[in-house]
């Protein structure tokens, strides 16, 4: 039988402070827990800063170190992650340090193993329900127990989990790198004008002539019109799914709501029949548009679905291509987010008044099909490494439980 012992044998807790200092534009990195990723990792776009001063007084009880743990215990619980060399910043609220201090803990085994299904099926039979918001206890967090296995199988199974989360993250690091790629051929083309012109020179740049547009109030490459959203896709809404569950035996699909858009689909994802329209189904390319409150465009990549309603199924029209279409479509929605802010007012959601008043340039079928050439392949390998990163986050998920209770062994 597995020796368990507590947590206060081998870690040293640190809660973080409970306060939130001013925030500034640059300085100390302020971590809180929206900066911790579903997936136990540290998102530094979600990073939030503090002045040097502040600083000092936020790190008063805790300096997250390299190698340290950092999770969360109120509100969003379950959230992993390991400080990276060369971190340097405070904990937000709602945070908490588990410092490993023993020769015979390998410190990412225990990230792992606090990712397990058996830490967290234990730490959901520990959740305190609050009036506003769950907790767990960080003063009993260090009497609860973990399995002491040799340090060499701890070794083991690190270098295995390891070696997968490496990959994901290379394969991340290529579909960024990709992405901005065509991001930059997007803005290249159709924000500055400069496709290749006749003679393959960069048209706007090299003298191409450009007509004042009256609508757009603004000068346009010659041969390309305005439009409107419409004129380059249709967008398809989802269902009110709770209308359409499946029955006693039929098949199901998941439900596509805009919380499955950040996170994937999990235990806890809602089934629609399988037996809805076929338009309101997603594949892996398909781009969604979720038009209320949280204003985002996206590629689903999580697999053959059913999509719920506030979110648009957006299918490219004619020529357009979807790699057009997309860039496009998130290139405005971010006039949508201006005008909220203008107003000062969140933007509720978008309707087809919205859509249909929105001001864009059409270029000629010729010009996608010369984006197409160079942006499809950009895509296409994009979809690769999303695709491959998804079976790979399968493979560490299912090898995770079984590693851990010795199902599945290293040599």
């Amino acid at each position: 039988m597995i020796r368990r012992i507590p947590i206060s044998d081998i870690c040293t807790i640190y809660d973080g402070p409970h306060a939130t200092p001013k925030k500034t534009e640059i300085g100390p990195i302020y971590l809180g827990i929206n900066a911790i990723t579903a997936d136990g990792k540290l998102d530094p776009t979600e990073y939030a800063h503090l002045s040097d001063e502040d600083y000092v007084k936020w790190t008063k009880r805790v300096t997250p170190k390299p190698l340290d743990i950092v999770f969360s215990y109120e509100a969003t619980l379950g959230r992993y992650a390991i400080i990276p060399e060369g971190f340097y910043g405070c904990l937000g609220r709602r945070l908490a340090i588990i410092r490993n201090t023993s020769k015979y803990i390998d410190t990412r085994w225990l990230y792992y193993y606090f990712r397990s299904p058996e830490w967290t099926g234990f730490i959901n039979s520990k959740i305190i329900k609050g009036s506003t918001v769950n907790r767990i206890s960080i003063e009993d967090f260090p009497s609860y127990t973990i399995p002491l296995i040799p340090f060499e199988t701890q070794k083991k199974i690190v270098n295995v989990l390891l070696t997968i989360d490496e990959k994901i993250d290379t394969n991340q690091k290529i579909s960024d790198n990709l992405q901005k790629q065509l991001d930059l051929l997007y803005d290249y083309w159709f924000t500055q004008f400069d496709f290749p012109d006749a003679n393959g020179n960069p048209y706007k740049a090299s003298g191409g002539e450009m007509d004042w547009n009256e609508q757009l109030k603004r000068e346009i490459p010659k041969g390309w019109k305005d439009g409107d959203l419409y004129d380059i896709a249709d967008y398809i809404n989802g269902l009110a799914c709770q209308k359409y569950r499946p029955r006693e035996g039929e098949d199901f699909l998941p439900v596509i709501k805009i919380k499955e858009m950040h996170q994937g689909i999990n235990k806890d994802t809602e089934k629609i029949s399988i037996n809805i329209p076929d338009k309101n189904k997603i594949e892996n390319g398909d781009i969604l548009f979720s038009w209320s409150a949280t204003l985002e465009v996206m590629y689903w990549n999580g697999g053959h679905a059913g999509l719920n309603q506030h979110i648009f199924k957006v299918v490219p029209r004619d020529y357009f291509s979807k790699e057009y279409v997309y860039h496009q479509l998130s290139s405005y929605v971010i006039n949508f987010v201006r005008m909220a802010e203008a107003r000062k007012t969140t933007m509720g959601h978008i309707t087809s008044d919205h859509l249909s008043q929105s001001k864009i340039v059409i270029p000629p079928e010729s010009i996608i099909d010369q984006f197409n050439v160079l942006g499809s392949p950009l895509h296409k390998k994009i979809q690769i490494c999303i695709q491959e990163n998804l079976e790979l986050v399968k493979l560490r998920d299912w090898l995770l439980p079984m590693l851990m209770n010795g199902q599945v062994t290293v040599e």
